[in-house]
């Protein structure tokens, strides 16, 4: 893990069908799946983080109503951290984040129940309250 954490200004979430800003540094897809409807021209990515993302047997069980928003925010936590290249990834995300703003971009309408807040608090080093 750095040393140091990146502040929470650059680590920003924005809905994949956002606008591009000149402020949003390195643009990066944080979903497992590719959006509907969004060109790769239209989406601006730097990158695209799939190893960052919850695993298919999460996002499922989350979409489908099997997993409340309080269960999935604790096992995507520990996926995030037991997970090997979900772990990297998130280092990986951390380091961007100490040279300048990262905006993670994520394709679901709910952005309170979005599990981009969970990975942004993962790169930031924090835990909030998230419910």
């Amino acid at each position: 893990m750095s040393a140091r954490l990146p502040s929470s200004d650059n680590v920003v979430l924005k809905g994949i069908r956002e606008e591009p800003g000149p402020d949003d540094g390195t643009r990066v897809l944080v979903d497992r799946l590719w959006p509907r409807g969004i060109s790769k021209e239209r989406a601006a990515l730097d990158e695209w983080a799939k190893d960052a993302t919850p695993t298919t047997e999460l996002r499922r069980a989350f979409h489908n109503g099997a997993l409340p928003w309080p269960q999935f925010v604790d096992a995507y936590r520990a996926e995030l951290t037991e997970r090997s290249e979900a772990a990297a990834a998130v280092e990986h995300l951390r380091d961007e984040a100490l040279k300048g703003r990262v905006t993670l971009l994520f394709a679901g309408h709910d952005h309170v129940h979005s599990h981009a807040r969970v990975l942004r608090e993962a790169i930031l080093g924090v835990e909030e309250d998230l419910s």
